[in-house]
């Protein structure tokens, strides 16, 4: 009788045990990297024409936020150039990034990357996002936001508003002899005298469009 109770408590300790390593282990996965369960939680699919964006308020005012990468390396960055619409029939996104950004790098390595926009609070965490790059400081281990992944496995964070999804179509290279405004001619001649390359123009097809439930 003993011995068939000691098994008992040993069985039961082992139940025990391996719940709290579990539970360990599930704490240290949330901690150390994107969060992945919980998404459909907080965020809703809409398609992309329910989008009610002002668009020229939520990119010139509010700015974007560039994503991209995988739960082990991942960047975001701030942009205000760029817009939504049709392109080769589908729903599309496109902005102008500088040919050094760290992000371009990761969006042209994974071909996927997210364009998520936040309410005025955070606009703090959008200008760390701006003001560094993620090539050659800890930007992201600074930052108050909260990663999360999407069910396609895309990063952004559970702060967002509004995220779009984007599966990469082109990399385009500006050309000055393009441009037939003075502005614009001596916006990209300027950056590249900085980096000895021309911006980018980056298209990408909306594959997922979410809202805050």
């Amino acid at each position: 009788m003993n011995a068939t109770r000691n098994q008992q408590k040993i069985v039961c300790l082992s139940f025990i045990v391996l719940f709290f390593m579990n539970a360990i282990s599930t704490a240290q996965n949330t901690s150390d990297g994107p969060v992945m369960t919980g998404f459909t939680d907080i965020f809703m699919p809409i398609q992309p024409e329910q989008i009610t964006d002002n668009v020229f308020k939520t990119i010139g005012a509010d700015w974007t936020c560039i994503t991209a990468g995988n739960e082990d390396l991942f960047n975001s960055m701030t942009a205000s150039f760029g817009g939504w619409g049709i392109l080769f029939s589908k729903p599309a996104t496109w902005c102008m990034l500088r040919a050094d950004r760290y992000t371009l790098e990761l969006i042209r390595k994974e071909k996927t990357y997210t364009m998520s926009y936040f309410e005025d609070q955070y606009k703090n965490q959008l200008l760390l996002f701006g003001s560094k790059s993620g090539r050659n400081s800890s930007k992201m281990k600074e930052t108050t936001l909260t990663s999360i992944k999407t069910p396609l496995g895309n990063l952004s964070y559970k702060e967002a508003r509004l995220i779009i999804e984007c599966r990469l179509i082109e990399v385009t290279t500006v050309n000055p002899d393009d441009y037939y405004s003075e502005e614009g001619k001596k916006f990209v001649t300027d950056a590249f005298a900085e980096v000895n390359e021309y911006h980018k123009l980056v298209f990408g097809e909306i594959t997922g469009v979410w809202i805050r439930k």
